[in-house]
This record gives structure tokens, C-alpha cells and sequence, in this order.
């Protein structure tokens, strides 16, 4: 079995869809897996991964991003929450969020703190998606080391965390406000009507023509006047092609309202 042939079978047996990522990084992965467990051919790797619950979770979790932290690149997220969100909310009593590709939640839960301080009368949507079922477990349980949390000023840690330990613990009401789901960037139909979808970090693991239609599709899911939001490391070049207006770096708005 060659290595094209194993990513149709991962997709066949378990919906999982490889053919987006950058082939030379992904297969890098999968052979690293495959030579700590001293497995040489394909065919034997993809049996054990149908076997075996924990190595197909170690199998997700090398291919996946499933750890972030919270306001991750603190400076871009001021402009979140000094610029973005008050235009935002300027236009709509409360707002949708998606958090692409959010790992274990620090992202989502970010974003519900700002707009728990900046709106909290408001019913706000926050959906927050991820492939790995394990980070968004993790999500769920809202526990976090202090690495996590550094970016955390010490009046938001007061006032939405608590300490377990050496861990912080995301308050109850943060966590009402956050909606975990698995979803599938490269293969999952897009829900729509969103004022702000953060996809950041994930795209630079995708081939270029996967990236496009990732943007593209972006698009179609923001609402008019809508928001999206993508990592420090990532850039939209064609941005005007696919209709956006570039609002600052890694902001680019769906024109519109």
C-alpha cells in the first residue's frame, strides 16, 4: 500500500480527509508514528489504527494542533478587543462567533471574555469547532496549565478563572456561553450567518489550492459586514479576489452592513 493509497483509507474507514494538508509535512508525521512503533508498511499502520482507540488518538493528535493558549499573539488581540468587537457590536446587539480549528478552547473562551465584558446583557453565539475529539474533551473541561493562561492579565484571571492546583479553571459562566463541536475543516459543510470567525494557525498546514477554498468558503459562512480573523503566522494574499476588504493585518472584513 503506497502512501496515496493509506490516505483514501483513512478517509473511507474513518471520514478522516488528508488530502489538504501539505504532503511532505503530513507524511513526515505519519512515518515518525510508524517508525517509533517499529511498523514499515502502510497497510499494517492503517490495520492497528483500526484496532486500537489509543493509537488512532495519537495518530490525530500528530497530524492536528489540539493546544493553544489564551489571547495567543496578545498584541493582535488588543486589536480584537479595542477595534474589531466594538465596530461589531457597534452594528448588532450580540453577535455569532465561530472559532475554527479552536485545539482545547483557549481561543473561544478569549473571545467570551471580551465580549463578557463589552456586551454582557447580550446573548451572544459562540460555536468552537475542532477534528479532535480529545481537545475538545479538554475544551469542555475548561482546565489549564499556568502556560496557558500567561497572556491572562491577573484582574481577568480573578475574575474568570479559579485555581486547582498548579491548574486555572475557566468559570461556569464562560463556559455556558461556549458551544463545542467536532467539525471538519476540509470535508464538513459550513454553517453561516457569522459576525466574526477566527480560523488562526491551522491554515499553514493545508496546500494552497485547499487554503483558497477554505477562504473562500470563510466568506460564504461570515455575514454581511462580518469579520474574520487569521493567525500571526498566515497571509491572505488574495483577499480582493475573493471579495474581502483588508480592515488591518489578519482582519478582513465581508463587505456589506
Amino acid at each position: 500500500m503506497d502512501f496515496n493509497e493509506f490516505k483514501g483509507q483513512i478517509h473511507r474507514r474513518f471520514g478522516l480527509y488528508l488530502d489538504g494538508y501539505k504532503e511532505t509535512q503530513l507524511k513526515r508525521r505519519i512515518d515518525s508514528l510508524m517508525n517509533q512503533l517499529g511498523i514499515r508498511d502502510y497497510a499494517a499502520y492503517l490495520r492497528l489504527l483500526g484496532e486500537d482507540a489509543a493509537q488512532w488518538q495519537r495518530f490525530i493528535d500528530k497530524i492536528t494542533i489540539n493546544v493553544s493558549e489564551f489571547f495567543r499573539n496578545p498584541e493582535i488581540f488588543a486589536r480584537l478587543e479595542r477595534e474589531v468587537l466594538p465596530g461589531l457590536l457597534a452594528r448588532h446587539k450580540s453577535l455569532k462567533v465561530w472559532s475554527a480549528a479552536c485545539a482545547d478552547g483557549p481561543e473561544p473562551y478569549s473571545v467570551a471574555i471580551l465580549l463578557d465584558e463589552q456586551a454582557p446583557m447580550a446573548r451572544h453565539k459562540i460555536d468552537a469547532t475542532d477534528i479532535d475529539e480529545g481537545a475538545l474533551a479538554a475544551a469542555r473541561r475548561g482546565v489549564y496549565p499556568p502556560r496557558a493562561v500567561q497572556a491572562v492579565t491577573p484582574e481577568r484571571l480573578k475574575r474568570y478563572f479559579r485555581r486547582e492546583g498548579e491548574n486555572y479553571v475557566v468559570s461556569e459562566k464562560i463556559k455556558a456561553m461556549v458551544n463545542f463541536r467536532r467539525h471538519d475543516l476540509l470535508k464538513d459543510p459550513f454553517p453561516g450567518g457569522y459576525h466574526l470567525i477566527l480560523c488562526r494557525n491551522v491554515v499553514i498546514y493545508f496546500t494552497a489550492a485547499a487554503q483558497l477554498e477554505l477562504y473562500r468558503r470563510f466568506y460564504q459562512a461570515l455575514a454581511p459586514g462580518g469579520v474574520l480573523f487569521i493567525g500571526a503566522t498566515e497571509s491572505l494574499f488574495q483577499y480582493r479576489e475573493l471579495g474581502f476588504e483588508k480592515v488591518a493585518p489578519w482582519f478582513y472584513r465581508r463587505p456589506g452592513l
